[in-house]
């Protein structure tokens, strides 16, 4: 197995990424349209998106405990059936009922099926480089409102949003189930004498010492004040931006804004997590982003919302593939899936919080300016947080020759 592979892993993983959370989020764009047509409220059709955090989390620690022992391949390829299943059968749904368990249930559980054991397989097979190539796999993500989202827009427009669902199942089912079988277990790498590569944790830890642990318990709470901050706001722009008086098609190039900064973000965050560590770049980060959330509370104007989304996705952005980097420090490649799996469950329940209370409160206030506030203030506590991930363990020694 050749060492470049794993750059064909970070590939595949790019494009999976992009399409899976690009279908997922494009619900932000559908958000109005589908509460015009068919009557739902804001508050239901966002709880989908709800659901689809808590299954996705949920999922996401059995699929990562399943990509320990199987391998990546056939979890990537079950979730992007399912995520195909998902979209086509929300297309079809009647009722709101249907719409957030196909939506919120199956989309989610293929998500789950998707980001985290992909993440963490690729953390495996680098060594150096390690934060560079989970950034750019997560940049595949980054680059979805750039994608989906406005081909959603351009196919609501020209169809309906029930046509533009099913055509977007289909053209994941079309990308994603290829690029499955391109996704490989990262091959074992020891330094001399069987020890652990550097970064790699300790090679006897069990899954149940690792979830009781202070580093996990730091990195699953910093995670999920991370998610609970920028949730909301990502789901919520459009609707805020329309509310603000700007039209539908200028609401979603802010979304892309954003997501084209999340890309140079999460490229400029994975070299400076390799240069200065993942930890220093993750508070860094989310000081930024708290401050940007909050910003959203006093713009109105265009030219203030592409401001305000560019500094907010280049940091969200750029946070959230490190979190991946810091799990692979303190734990060893063996239980990676299961673990940051673990981890990705709870950053879910952050990230559920903010579509369903942002619709809440536009629905019961009339405006999104309580939830940019929350999401400030549950920002600077994340940032607090990740200040106490202890030290990385001094018996970790240099390896003789890097991993693949």
């Amino acid at each position: 197995m050749k060492i470049s592979y794993g750059w064909v892993v970070v590939g595949a993983g790019a494009l999976m990424g992009c399409v899976a959370v690009g279908s997922m989020f494009s619900l932000a764009v559908f958000l109005q349209p589908m509460a015009d047509a068919t009557g739902w409220s804001r508050t239901g059709v966002s709880s989908a998106m709800t659901l689809d955090f808590l299954t996705m989390g949920v999922a996401a620690f059995g699929w990562g405990a399943l990509t320990d022992r199987f391998g990546p391949r056939v979890v990537v390829l079950s979730g992007a059936l399912l995520l195909g299943l998902g979209l086509v059968v929300a297309s079809r749904a009647t009722s709101l009922l249907e719409f957030q368990l196909a939506y919120g249930v199956l989309v989610g559980i293929a998500a789950g099926a998707i980001f985290a054991p992909l993440i963490a397989t690729v953390t495996g097979w680098f060594d150096r480089h390690r934060s560079l190539a989970v950034s750019l796999v997560s940049a595949g993500m980054g680059v979805a409102p750039m994608t989906i989202s406005p081909l959603a827009r351009w196919l609501i427009s020209a169809y309906d949003w029930r046509t533009a669902q099913l055509a977007i199942g289909i053209l994941a089912w079309a990308l994603l189930v290829p690029a499955a079988w391109l996704v490989r277990r990262a091959p074992v790498a020891t330094g001399a004498a069987g020890q652990a590569m550097p970064g790699s944790g300790d090679p006897g830890m069990t899954v149940r010492q690792a979830l009781q642990s202070s580093p996990f318990i730091v990195l699953a709470l910093t995670f999920f004040c991370c998610c609970a901050t920028h949730s909301g706001p990502i789901f919520h722009t459009v609707s805020y931006a329309i509310a603000c008086g700007l039209a539908p098609m200028a609401a979603v190039t802010i979304y892309s804004a954003e997501g084209l900064a999340g890309l140079a973000g999460r490229i400029v965050f994975g070299l400076a997590g390799d240069r200065f560590g993942a930890k220093r770049v993750v508070v860094a980060g989310l000081l930024v982003q708290a401050l940007a959330a909050g910003a959203y509370f006093f713009t109105r104007h265009l030219g203030e919302f592409y401001a305000v989304a560019v500094v907010f996705g280049l940091a969200y952005g750029g946070v959230m593939p490190l979190y991946a980097v810091l799990a692979r420090e303190y734990f060893p490649m063996r239980i990676m899936g299961t673990v940051f799996g673990a981890a990705t469950m709870v950053s879910s329940l952050g990230m559920a919080l903010g579509p369903a209370l942002g619709g809440w409160i536009y629905d019961n206030y009339g405006n999104y300016g309580w939830l940019y506030i929350g999401s400030f203030g549950i920002g600077l506590g994340a940032a607090a947080i990740a200040l106490a991930f202890p030290p990385l363990p001094s018996r970790l020694q240099p390896a003789l020759q890097p991993a693949a």
